[in-house]
């Protein structure tokens, strides 16, 4: 990238989109932050910060002006999710973005068995139809969020049957979307984004329990042992759809994906679950406090 130009960032705010704007300012890239609520956005160097929503077509398209590249990160489930997607797109492309990063997930595809993986799927068709160079990062479950999976209980509950998943950090993620972002070659690729290996919902446990000091476990479920065990959540249909779907995605095989992404193009190993822990000693309190 030349001196005059600049990525945007969406999601600055987040656990992901913030990780990579840290990794872009560490690298001396001007940056754009684009945010919801900029009075949370990170104070970072060669920074300026934006406000707009996936919601407002016309403020993105004021954010993303003069960019020569965006990172758009997925919106957070919402019913309206697809549309958000598909407008964030267009207002890439009527901005006149050259290049745009986007994170999808392992397995998108219009038939995928997790809701969201065919929400992603619309949303690179749009990307495929709109013209923008672009690199597609599937990544896979992330290993920061397998001990939210736990209950009070300590238990693990779902319809993953004995499905495995390569699920990975979000730090490598983020290695892997700022080098991209920052690097040529990658215009037109998708990449598989995950861990370096595939683990059982029973050897998530055992890594839990042994960080933690408490028992975990894991108590595969049915479709309808598992509707019926979310219902006092009081959440919407189609949110407790995506919550479910993710397990029997995994049941499936769909999300059983291994690939060498992050050592390729970080250049180095990805993370391991008890590494992730032991870098967060937030995840493990929690674990230790549901007693």
């Amino acid at each position: 990238m030349d001196n005059g130009s600049f990525v945007a960032v969406t999601g600055a705010t987040g656990g992901l989109g913030g990780r990579v704007a840290r990794r872009l300012a560490d690298a001396g890239v001007r940056q754009r932050l684009v945010v919801r609520d900029p009075s949370r956005a990170p104070s970072l160097p060669g920074a300026e910060v934006a406000q707009a929503t996936y919601d407002d077509s016309a403020a993105m398209r004021e954010a993303f002006a003069g960019a020569a590249a965006v990172f758009l990160v997925s919106a957070a489930e919402h019913p309206e999710r697809v549309r958000q997607h598909l407008a964030a797109v267009d207002a890439i492309a009527d901005a006149g973005v050259q290049r745009v990063v986007y994170t999808s997930i392992v397995a998108a595809a219009p038939d995928a068995t997790f809701t969201l993986a065919r929400h992603h799927w619309a949303t690179e068709q749009r990307l495929r139809e709109r013209g923008p160079a672009f690199t597609i990062l599937r990544d896979s479950i992330y290993l920061d969020f397998l001990p939210l999976m736990v209950g009070a209980d300590g238990v693990i509950r779902g319809p993953g049957g004995d499905g495995r998943v390569g699920a990975v950090a979000r730090d490598d993620v983020a290695d892997v979307a700022a080098t991209v972002l920052t690097t040529e070659g990658h215009e037109g690729a998708t990449y598989d984004v995950t861990g370096g290996e595939s683990l059982s919902f029973s050897e998530v446990a055992a890594v839990l329990s042994e960080a933690s000091g408490r028992t975990i476990r894991y108590q595969p479920e049915t479709m309808e042992e598992a509707w019926e065990s979310r219902r006092s959540y009081g959440a919407p249909d189609w949110e407790v759809e995506g919550w479910i779907s993710t397990y029997a995605a995994i049941a499936t095989g769909e999300l059983a994906v291994v690939s060498d992404t992050v050592e390729r193009i970080a250049g180095h190993p990805p993370l391991t679950l008890r590494q992730v822990l032991d870098r967060d000693p937030s995840l493990v309190a929690r674990l230790r406090a549901e007693r």
